[in-house]
């Protein structure tokens, strides 16, 4: 019998799930006959890339594409086993060869980025001066290794996981197609088990049909996969916060003995607490991956007791001591911001200001909650005398900080000084400029513009 992930691969563009921002634009390219010589397929393992670069190959020919076929003109490589110099010479004497029976001679490379300095030089001069019956469809899992001679030849498409809807809606019609009985809260398991992965997901639900059962419940899927129950993974949290190592143990102990793996729970934390952040639990991010073998119980109980390896709750502070500042205790009130000389330095750089430290403020937010702190690090920031902007990094940064408990911690640990949160991905130099600025660069012939850091050129 043949698996469901093999059974249900797509067979054309149109059956593609999930990749539209792909498949439209290759499919129109097809339309339109304008084919390049070489692609780069770029995401994750599972969401489709190679099943993608077998139908382009086989739609850009002309071939029917069935699972098993096989054609001599669609040359697949493994660029993990074939990662060689002399591995790729040999490709780049063989793609000479015209094909024999398509229009194109393609040949798709998996794993990519595994390919030697030497061998991506290689396949470079390849790239440079390609023969016109060639098509290269490289694929990688990790973009940022592939070499940037080879990504400026190459047309980049990016594939994501599926989200939650589409594989749920994808494997309902499966499991109706197949008979397979389950209830929608034994197929939410495995949809969000399966991470988004098509090739996993289907995998979990083919292990999953094996059950001898009229029909398979949440709780014999979560039996089946050793899962805990999402109330114990939360209760187990609470207790780490709490930092009672009794209790943590004694729980821990208690959720092992059912079978459950430390790997596997610690993995259910990590989709806890990314589902439900909260900063008290924040921290655990950079310990619970770290939960593996060899001793992978022991890790685990180590990253849940220590008591550094998380804060405590969010609260906002009863009384709060004066915060230091570079020559002041407490910057005095002013109508409008001192002149202060322009200050050219990198984004990442503080902006230097009389009345206001950067560290200061970030120690003093450090001694009111250090899961707050954590985040404001992650801040780019402007300061024009009166206001402090943070520009996050990520979404969940800006969420978190914008919080009211949190964002008081923020105006208590500033004292006086107003504290605002920017939009996810602005920068200093890329903040609105100052009304009052604006109007007279305009009269100035566009001269005149705050430069990001507070600086004023009066």
């Amino acid at each position: 019998m043949k698996a469901l992930y093999r059974k249900y691969r797509p067979t054309s563009l149109a059956d593609v799930v999930g990749e539209e921002q792909v498949t439209k634009v290759l499919g129109d390219s097809l339309k339109a006959g304008k084919i390049g010589h070489a692609y780069l397929f770029v995401g994750p393992r599972g969401c489709g890339k190679t099943s993608v670069a077998r139908i382009f190959a086989h739609e850009v020919n002309g071939f029917k594409y069935e699972v098993e076929d096989d054609y001599v003109d669609i040359i697949e490589i493994d660029g993990a086993s074939n990662r060689g110099i002399d591995n790729i010479r040999e490709l780049r004497e063989k793609v000479m060869i015209a094909p024999t029976t398509g229009k194109y001679k393609v040949y798709i490379i998996d794993e990519v980025h595994m390919l030697t300095k030497e061998a991506f030089n290689a396949l470079l001069k390849t790239l440079e001066e390609p023969p016109e019956h060639a098509i290269f469809i490289m694929a990688t899992t990790d973009f940022y290794k592939v070499p940037v001679t080879i990504v400026s030849r190459a047309q980049t498409y990016t594939f994501k996981l599926a989200d939650y809807d589409t594989m749920f809606k994808h494997l309902k019609g499966i499991v109706e197609k197949e008979g397979i009985k389950i209830d929608d809260d034994a197929l939410s398991i495995i949809v969000k088990r399966g991470g988004g992965s098509f090739r996993d997901s289907l995998s979990l639900l083919d292990q999953i049909s094996t059950l001898s059962c009229d029909t398979i419940s949440r709780e014999l899927v979560v039996s089946a996969l050793g899962l805990p129950e999402d109330e114990k993974v939360r209760g187990l949290l609470e207790l780490s916060v709490s930092s009672d190592t009794a209790s943590i143990s004694n729980e821990l102990k208690e959720i092992l003995l059912t079978g459950i793996k430390p790997e596997v729970l610690a993995e259910e934390m990590i989709n806890l607490i990314l589902a439900e952040p909260r900063p008290e639990y924040l921290p655990l991010l950079s310990k619970l991956p770290e939960v593996r073998a060899p001793f992978a119980e022991a890790k685990l109980l180590t990253t849940l007791c220590l008591k550094d390896s998380v804060s405590a709750p969010v609260v906002a502070p009863v009384a709060t001591p004066r915060p230091v500042f570079a020559k002041a205790e407490i910057p005095k009130p002013v109508e409008a911001p001192k002149p202060v000389e322009p200050v050219k330095a990198p984004v990442s750089a503080p902006p230097v200001s009389a009345e206001f430290n950067w560290d200061d403020f970030l120690a003093r937010v450090k001694e009111l909650n250090d899961a707050v702190a954590m985040q404001a690090k992650k801040c780019t920031y402007n300061y024009n005398g009166t206001t402090l902007t943070l520009y996050p990094d990520k979404n969940i940064t800006k969420i978190i900080l914008s919080k009211d408990g949190n964002k008081k911690i923020l105006i208590d640990a500033g004292a006086g000084v107003k504290i605002t949160i920017g939009e996810v991905g602005e920068t200093p130099e890329s903040a609105p400029k100052d009304e009052l600025l604006s109007k007279i660069s305009d009269i100035m012939g566009g001269k005149v513009e705050n430069d990001g850091h507070g600086g004023n050129p009066f």
